[in-house]
């Protein structure tokens, strides 16, 4: 059998390094935001936004025959 083609290529562990780092990376800073979410923030946001919608659905128009 041919052992080349089963042989890892030379920086493949380092790009391993690399996707580990940066899914971490992404890990932490989703934990973060998860975390400020909790603490209220995104809430108090929500709060005023909602306090400038309109309750319900709008009123439908007059219907237009083609």
């Amino acid at each position: 059998m041919n052992d080349k083609a089963n042989r890892p290529k030379k920086g493949d562990g380092e790009r391993k390094d690399r996707l580990a780092e940066a899914l971490r990376a992404n890990l932490q800073k989703r934990k973060a935001q998860a975390r400020s979410r909790r603490v209220g923030d995104a809430d108090d946001q929500r709060a005023r936004n909602a306090d400038d919608q309109p309750e319900g659905l709008p009123a439908a128009g007059k219907m237009h025959k083609d």
